[in-house]
């Protein structure tokens, strides 16, 4: 059998079997080392207020919020993109 990528897809190396995670946008079971992890990170406070407590000298927070996408949604979604195949292969 052809071998489609060098890593299968996948970035689990020897570990055996991972746990599923849902994806965040259709609800598919996924593999956590083949899904695609997101991380957005976004204010708390509104833009214009938050130039204004950077000017003084204030530090804001950024809390960070994570989205895992199955290959399909993620390809649809423009997160990853669709590779030839000798750029399959090497990575």
């Amino acid at each position: 059998m052809t071998k489609k990528r060098k890593s299968s897809g996948r970035s689990k190396g020897g570990k055996g079997r991972s746990e599923l995670i849902q994806c965040t946008n259709c609800g598919m079971l996924v593999p956590r080392d083949k899904a695609k992890r997101i991380t957005a990170r976004y204010s708390l406070v509104d833009p214009s207020l938050a130039r204004e407590l950077r000017a003084a000298g204030a530090y804001l927070a950024r809390p960070s919020s994570f989205k895992y996408y199955c290959v399909s949604c993620a390809v649809h979604f423009g997160v990853r993109k669709v590779r030839s195949r000798e750029e399959r292969r090497s990575l």
